[in-house]
């Protein structure tokens, strides 16, 4: 039935309002039976999306359309912040479960007061926004900031090692085509809007995250590899290490330079409703044996 109605998913980027089905010809009735059936499920009150779309989604994508639902659904203008900004605005992955509720700057109440659907907290400093799709957050520099200080040392570091890898290859494309875009996003940019933001609580740990993020890092499975390395006392790394093999060029995931070992990260294991990164592979073949027998 859904399929054959003229439903704003495009403008709503997968959600759909209660006014928009009334005016497609659709009782509240036949709206209760659509809930019944799964065809359609509930995001917040008058706010749905398809049921094949959210049970087929990852819970990324999932707690996007709740995050923008509740923005929808506000009485008074959000802005996004610390994880919201980061799954909705920026893009940025997480290892771990996203939060249940929405996170937001709001001067007006108790810092990290917390309602049904909503965590708000209070900023001294005024933080840079940006807006997208009507969805206004706070800046990516101030997200990681406020995700780092406040949430775990590997989402942290996930983060921001996504975020340097992104601006680099953005910076490296604009730099190709002869194109001018924003500033780049450096370790240093980090470090000053952490002295400006200057966090109650959390600083020294966002400190650390700045100083152990590394833009080599390819994917989360990679930062995720790398924090384990350091929480169980290993030394860390060489990234993306390239070798020549009889004329060909290899990269290695991680190369140890001091006893000339590599290992790899390999594998992405789904579990139902996320994603789950796989493990690293040590490889005790020299690093040449080991890339001449992958290839």
């Amino acid at each position: 039935m859904l399929d054959s109605l003229d439903l704003p998913n495009a403008r709503n980027e997968g959600l759909i309002l209660a006014e928009s089905l009334l005016a497609s010809g659709l009782t509240t009735h036949v709206v209760r039976a659509l809930l019944a059936n799964g065809q359609l499920v509930r995001i917040r009150r008058g706010i749905y999306a398809l049921g094949t779309a959210w049970r087929s989604g990852h819970s990324e994508d999932r707690y996007r359309l709740f995050v923008r639902a509740t923005v929808l659904a506000a009485e008074q203008p959000l802005l996004l912040s610390h994880h919201s900004a980061a799954a909705v605005l920026h893009g940025l992955p997480i290892i771990g479960p996203w939060p249940q509720v929405v996170h937001a700057i709001n001067n007006d109440t108790a810092g990290g007061s917390s309602a049904r659907f909503t965590t708000s907290h209070r900023s001294v400093v005024e933080p840079e926004t940006v807006t997208v799709n009507g969805c206004a957050a706070t800046s990516l520099p101030r997200t990681l900031i406020d995700v780092a200080a406040n949430s775990t040392f590997l989402v942290g570091v996930t983060m921001m090692d996504h975020a340097l890898r992104v601006e680099q290859e953005r910076a490296e494309a604009e730099r190709r085509h002869g194109t001018l875009g924003p500033p780049l996003l450096t370790k240093d940019a980090l470090y000053a809007e952490l002295t400006s933001v200057h966090p109650r609580n959390g600083g020294a740990q966002a400190r650390r995250a700045i100083e152990f993020a590394n833009p080599l890092s390819a994917n989360p499975g990679e930062s995720l590899s790398r924090v384990r390395m350091a929480e169980l006392g290993f030394e860390i790394p060489d990234l993306q290490v390239r070798f020549v093999v009889k004329g060909r060029e290899y990269w290695v995931d991680f190369f140890w330079r001091g006893v000339r070992k590599n290992g790899e990260f390999d594998g992405k294991i789904s579990t139902p409703g996320a994603p789950f990164w796989g493990t690293v592979i040590p490889q005790k073949l020299s690093p040449l044996k080991r890339i001449a027998r992958t290839c």
